[in-house]
């Protein structure tokens, strides 16, 4: 895709903080973090979403996902961590390319992620 931001990142067509990369998937950390140590991780080849990506990647990108997120936990940065990702428009997916949010957490750290009933 063209106009991509994510895949202009993996062409190093644009500059980013990036963390990981081998010669599928890449780590770099967002222009905006919620927490000390947020990233962001993505296949190189484009895939709209998780309707869209093949499996194969999905499982690498998830490996990558949980090798960081132990990192974080083993040099106690981090006492926790989440996992996010969004697929569409109506679930607020920004950019319409496959990635996961890496957000180490802490204690007391003031972030509230999780979900309120409302029914």
């Amino acid at each position: 895709m063209r106009d991509c931001v994510f895949c202009k990142i993996a062409k190093k067509e644009l500059t980013a903080a990036i963390i990981f990369e081998d010669e599928d998937c890449f780590a770099f950390a967002p222009l905006n973090p919620i927490t000390e140590g947020h990233i962001l991780i993505a296949p190189k080849k484009h895939f709209q979403d998780i309707f869209d990506i093949d499996t194969n990647t999905l499982t690498k990108i998830t490996a990558i996902a949980q090798k960081i997120g132990r990192e974080f936990i083993e040099e106690k940065r981090a006492t926790g961590i989440n996992l996010l990702h969004a697929s569409g428009k109506d679930a607020q997916q920004s950019v319409f390319h496959f990635h996961l949010h890496l957000v180490p957490r802490r204690p007391n750290d003031g972030l509230d992620l999780w979900f309120r009933n409302k029914f």
